[in-house]
């Protein structure tokens, strides 16, 4: 399945964005519809028309069943892009927040006004699953649709955090990181506030508490192919907390992922494989210092760490259903590594290195990364996280940006142009 006809659509004049049944504003003239990146001499295409459209964070899902239309959202509604033809169409108003797509059936889930919903993006069918618990909020939906998971505060939390981060507020999430986020994770993590984590039926709306605990519990994430498994976060700063874990869905096998092996050593925005089997995390040794992607095979706890330079170090990453490529966003020298010139949209090869000692299964298998820069970021403001993802084909890199002022929906073709 290809993403985008491209050439052929701007040979023939299509709109990368044709409306079928509502019209949001129309971008600036400052916001090309492509382009070829003179840095890279790679293609950019913008996606979306209306200022503030974006997608989902970078580790959740973006994609109908079929791998056919592409899921944003913005101020206006959710909305799906039919990948072929890019024809857009609004399938719940605004005032909504995406939690995810359906793994299993063309829905996307969302909460408007302290309850979870569900809409058929094909049929429109819309219905009411639960309403949200007190100080709570819901993060994903498991592989088979019958479970959504999030967490709840006991009591509200410092400055009226009420909730396990603003990422589950149950209104539309905020685009950008407030400039007090280093403060915030400090006091949050410090007030020990008991939280619940719990899974709601889907059929029937029961919700169950699997797991309690006084640490910040966040960023919850099922497997995409094991209906019972779920990953979360301790969040906060990320040198103080021991952050990767998975659960099952009755409350058994609570599994730490890491465990570090060294003062500062920090480790963080982890992301499953497209087929389950692997667990994949930005890990630093120390913090600041030198950066690998890690990966962690759930059936066997076998281990790969890929070095990368700073420079190439990226708030988050992404990978092919094969493996075979990964992509990151970049950042700014305000960012953790510090670099001096990582304003980049990357594409990562993978290499192991040839294994010519020990051979234990239990000692980390080291690669590299060979990295290549997509797309020039130096006019995008990295208080924005580009939140890359591969196109299901692994033809494009999608990701949002704040280039050209508004924030909207963009793809770089991983192919130079001819």
């Amino acid at each position: 399945m290809r993403l985008f006809s491209v050439c052929t659509a701007l040979a023939t004049a299509l709109p990368l964005f044709a409306q079928t049944n509502v019209t949001p504003p129309q971008p600036p003239a400052a916001a090309p519809q492509s382009w070829i990146d003179q840095s890279t001499g790679h293609r950019v295409v913008r996606l979306t028309d209306e200022p503030g459209s974006a997608t989902l964070y970078f580790n959740q899902n973006w994609f109908t069943p079929d791998n056919k239309k592409l899921v944003f959202s913005s101020r206006s509604g959710i909305y799906t892009q039919d990948l072929a033809t890019h024809e857009t169409k609004r399938v719940v108003e605004g005032g909504a927040r995406l939690i995810e797509v359906g793994h299993k059936t063309p829905s996307v889930y969302y909460t408007r006004s302290g309850a979870i919903f569900s809409t058929n993006v094909e049929t429109g069918a819309t219905r009411e699953i639960a309403k949200l618990p007190p100080r709570g909020g819901v993060a994903t939906v498991n592989a088979d649709e019958t479970l959504i998971a999030g967490t709840y505060t006991e009591t509200a939390g410092p400055a009226g955090n009420a909730y396990a981060s603003p990422e589950q507020r149950p209104q539309q999430q905020p685009l950008e990181q407030p400039p007090n986020k280093g403060q915030m994770m400090e006091e949050r993590l410090a007030a020990h506030i008991p939280m619940g984590m719990f899974v709601i039926d889907v059929n029937t709306g029961e919700l169950k508490t699997i797991h309690r605990a006084t640490d910040w519990l966040n960023h919850l994430l099922f497997s995409p192919t094991d209906p019972t498994l779920l990953m979360f976060c301790h969040e906060g700063p990320w040198h103080k907390v021991d952050r990767i874990w998975t659960i099952r869905t009755d409350g058994s096998q609570l599994t730490k992922i890491h465990t570090r092996t060294m003062a500062m050593e920090i480790f963080g925005h982890e992301f499953w494989s497209i087929d389950g089997s692997t667990i994949y995390y930005d890990l630093q040794t120390p913090r600041g210092e030198d950066f690998w992607l890690a990966a962690y095979k759930v059936a066997t706890g076998e281990r790969t760490w890929y070095h990368m330079q700073r420079n190439e170090w990226s708030i988050h990453f992404n990978v092919t259903a094969d493996g075979t490529l990964f992509c990151g966003d970049g950042g700014d020298p305000g960012q953790v590594a510090k670099a001096p010139d990582g304003e980049w949209i990357y594409l990562f090869r993978p290499e192991l290195l040839r294994n010519q000692g020990v051979d234990d299964k239990t000692l980390v298998r080291p690669g590299v990364f060979h990295a290549e820069k997509l797309v020039n970021m130096s006019k995008h403001q990295y208080h924005l996280e580009p939140n890359v993802r591969f196109s299901p084909d692994a033809k494009w890199v999608i990701f949002r940006s704040n280039m050209f002022g508004p924030t909207y929906v963009f793809a770089v073709e991983v192919k130079k142009a001819e």
